[in-house]
């Protein structure tokens, strides 16, 4: 047989046997697991520098200068010094960084696994949205990574700020990376807010009118959201994270009252051509039914038996 004959053709609407579906599963798990470890392995090699990325703003802004000269500047103030400990920590730290690099840099490739096992079982207009959210919703997460990062410093200032005077800090760099990589999920999250409120108002659970009526609670809550995920007491950066959700939020406001708008046009127009019509399903009155006369059996010859013809005894 050849390989032609061997193909299975593909059912235009996705559908196929619970066989061929853990099939495709198994192969869209093995290639992104393929693609995490090859970018894993090439962090590898990059991962000092890696370190060096999200550590030097830190230690820019609060860091203790090797000079003594320099350091002489900071005697009336603070300064955090950057350790390790333990014999192991250097080599486990490596591959945790290596590993989170490889998840973080390979997103794109395994969220493509994701969205084409998924979209074989939408609709046209459900794989138009569901695309349109994966490809904003990767951005809105990397903005909000880089308000973390830009923030980092001004952070570090304020909270060594507690420490007595003339003492110096010193920071484990495991802790260090947990933090960062906290702030930088937390920030990243937190923009995904107003993409997931558009999605909520294109399934038709909540109106663009009624996000509009929440503007004061929401900006309340993302105030105090903003001041309980920032480790800091600081109002730059609890702003720096709150400013730009309440923009996000009134953008997402606006889209969904057109949005809203769009479908009230819509239907105001009618049902389109592959769309089904609404059924009126109200009884109505059909009128007095008319009587309808049987008609006869034809005679029969032999004696005059109605219940037989041409030899059989019922009529049909």
């Amino acid at each position: 047989m050849s390989k032609s004959a061997r193909r299975v053709e593909k059912d235009p609407e996705g559908r196929m046997p619970l066989v061929e579906h853990l099939r495709e599963l198994r192969n869209r798990l093995a290639k992104a697991m393929l693609a995490i470890v090859i970018v894993t392995i090439v962090a590898a090699f990059f991962y000092k520098d890696i370190i060096e990325f999200f550590t030097n703003p830190v230690l820019n802004a609060v860091g203790c200068e090797k000079n003594l000269a320099e350091l002489s500047q900071h005697e009336s103030g603070n300064c955090a010094r950057i350790v390790l400990n333990g014999l192991l920590t250097p080599f486990t730290l490596a591959l945790k960084v290596s590993l989170m690099a490889g998840v973080a840099l390979s997103s794109p490739i395994w969220l493509y696994q994701l969205w084409a096992f998924i979209a074989p079982g939408l609709h046209k207009n459900e794989r138009k949205y569901t695309v349109g959210f994966v490809a904003a919703g990767f951005p809105l997460f990397l903005a909000g990574g880089f308000f973390a990062y830009k923030t980092l410093p001004t952070m570090a200032k304020v909270l060594l700020d507690f420490s007595p005077a003339d003492l110096d800090n010193q920071l484990p760099l495991d802790d260090l990376l947990d933090l960062i990589s906290r702030m930088v999920v937390v920030f990243g999250l937190s923009f995904e807010l107003p993409l997931l409120l558009v999605m909520l108002n294109f399934v038709g659970i909540i109106t663009g009118k009624r996000m509009l009526g929440w503007w004061r609670a929401m900006i309340m809550g993302i105030t105090v959201f903003a001041a309980v995920a920032t480790p800091s007491t600081d109002p730059i950066t609890m702003l720096a994270l709150a400013g730009p959700i309440w923009v996000l939020y009134f953008v997402a406001t606006a889209i969904s009252i057109l949005n809203d708008r769009r479908k009230a046009l819509r239907e105001s127009e009618g049902p389109a051509d592959d769309e089904a019509s609404d059924l009126d399903l109200t009884p109505e009155d059909i009128g007095e039914m008319e009587s309808v006369t049987t008609p006869s059996l034809p005679e029969q010859s032999d004696g005059g038996r109605s219940s037989r013809l041409n030899g059989y005894d019922d009529i049909t």
